[in-house]
């Protein structure tokens, strides 16, 4: 059960719109995420989205973060204003806080991946099978293509440097389980409590 909380607001000027402050953010807290890292990859500090709102075309992570732990301890060990020291004019860390008795559900924040256009699936298909591409294109055709409405954080790749996104899935789940996320603090299984 993850008891314990800390919340990170995001403080966006007319200048630094949410979205780059998300970016920046959000990849000092996954270098802090992978220190804490164990043997298997896994994370005891799982994030939410509080202000997270999903919508049918397109959806929002909001301005806040939370970060929660089972363990006191966890999170002062973690210290989220350390990995945020130079961010420090744009968030807002407040005190570790326990998780209030009084919650309205759980729900899983999970990473959630694009399927690759038609063209760079028809690309692979024909690399991996030894087919020319016209060939390949031609298996995609007709299929609808899924366009995500999840929100997502531009992130740069530690390991290659390239830019990324990280789409972030929220669902809503009625028990709570799991206590161990990903270096991003995410999980597909693993629960955080919402209020």
């Amino acid at each position: 059960m993850l008891n314990f909380y800390q919340e990170i607001k995001l403080l966006p000027e007319e200048e630094i719109p949410i979205h780059f402050l998300w970016s920046k953010v959000y990849q000092q807290i996954h270098l802090g995420l992978v220190e804490m890292q164990d043997d298997q990859g896994r994370v005891p500090i799982g994030v939410a989205f509080p202000e997270y709102v999903q919508g049918d075309k397109y959806s929002v992570l909001g301005g806040k973060l939370r970060l929660f732990a089972e363990h006191e301890a966890t999170l002062s060990q973690f210290n989220a204003s350390h990995w945020l020291a130079r961010l420090s004019d744009y968030v807002h860390c407040t005190s570790i806080r326990p998780v209030p008795e009084k919650r309205s559900g759980y729900a899983t924040y999970q990473r959630e991946q694009p399927k690759a256009s038609k063209e760079r699936q028809a690309r692979r298909y024909a690399h991996y099978h030894n087919v020319d591409y016209d060939t390949a294109l031609s298996r995609y055709q007709g299929k609808s293509q899924k366009t995500l409405t999840t929100p997502f954080i531009r992130l740069q790749s530690l390991s290659g440097g390239q830019t990324f996104c990280l789409w972030i899935k929220k669902t809503v789940v009625t028990e709570p389980s799991g206590i161990t996320f990903s270096g991003y603090g995410l999980s597909a299984t693993a629960t955080v409590p919402e209020f």
